[in-house]
């Protein structure tokens, strides 16, 4: 039994400057609550000396910021703040950029985006619920909508990564999906959000893994399990943990801090310990895949190597 000690690159984290005005989800709603619970610790600014604070202690020697809900009217203002941030940590030095792939204007933004080369995917949250609260999507089936299907090939012809947000019930239709498109790399997010943890809810979340996990263009960042299990011990999180790794493997599967969202309930120590612990049988190649290569690998990071660390600098 070994610690994973080497080299992490975090697959997903997000990073904000409140006094911009740019992410309405953080503006607080009325009675203070929201449909994700109580986000007041998050309106705060979150940058990289923040991450960099939170991460003290673990060997994090680059990051991916995945969109974070930047306001609609300009979302590639997103990208172009994030190039001005200091880059000395590895903080945030690939983006995953947010595009509404059913916008009419979706062609001209991935343009925009991909003329960043730090720009390596999109994500357009496909989340949808019959809980009304628990929405994210504004509708249904999108990801089998012929127009928004259109923009995803788009995104192909872009060589970039589609991050793919979905809840268990979609992962079928995301598994349809992921084998309409075979040439595109698809990343799912927070391990296909387990958030019905009753037998039947993490039922439909194993099956739907398993079945999503077939399509060999499918990875799995696992992410922010605290978000579905508040009141979290390893002994909880270690199964949902060793089934992705169970249904992709290591080498399609990377960890992901989710930081700040995740630090509603834990520690980014807490989050990156318990990685550590429940893959501690493991043997060393697949620790290393897991914390490091995988993510390396998917999210282009090739100036990176795990003996080495940031071999050019950005």
């Amino acid at each position: 039994m070994a610690y994973y000690s080497g080299p992490i690159i975090d697959a997903h984290h997000h990073l904000w400057d409140l006094g911009m005005g740019r992410h309405p989800w953080l503006v607080p709603a009325a009675g203070g609550r929201d449909s994700l619970g109580d986000l007041g610790p998050l309106r705060r600014n979150y940058l990289p000396g923040d991450y960099l604070r939170d991460a003290r202690g673990h060997n994090v020697i680059a990051t991916v910021h995945v969109e974070a809900g930047w306001a609609s009217d300009d979302m590639t203002d997103e990208t172009r703040w994030l190039e001005s941030l200091d880059k000395t940590g590895g903080v945030a030095a690939r983006y995953v950029a947010q595009v509404p792939l059913a916008d009419s204007n979706v062609q001209e933004l991935l343009e925009e985006h991909a003329a960043f080369a730090r720009v390596v995917g999109v994500r357009d949250i496909l989340s949808w619920d019959l809980d009304p609260a628990r929405r994210f999507a504004s509708s249904d089936g999108i990801m089998d909508e012929p127009v928004w299907r259109a923009g995803l090939r788009l995104v192909q012809r872009h060589g970039l990564v589609f991050d793919l947000m979905v809840f268990p019930r979609q992962l079928a239709s995301a598994a349809r999906l992921a084998s309409a498109f075979p040439n595109l790399r698809f990343v799912l997010n927070h391990c296909g959000s387990p958030i019905d943890r009753d037998g039947e809810g993490m039922r439909v979340w194993r099956d739907g893994l398993r079945q999503l996990a077939r399509q060999d263009n499918v990875a799995i960042k696992i992410s922010d399990l605290v978000a579905y299990d508040h009141d979290w011990t390893l002994d909880s999180l270690r199964p949902v943990v060793m089934h992705c790794i169970d249904c992709f493997g290591a080498e399609r599967a990377m960890f992901g801090s989710d930081f700040p969202v995740a630090g509603l309930h834990a520690t980014f120590g807490e989050v990156f310990d318990s990685f550590k612990a429940i893959t501690s049988e493991l043997s060393a190649a697949e620790q290393g895949a897991l914390f490091f290569d995988t993510a390396r690998r998917i999210y282009s990071f090739d100036e990176l190597s795990s003996a080495s660390g940031l071999a050019t600098g950005e």
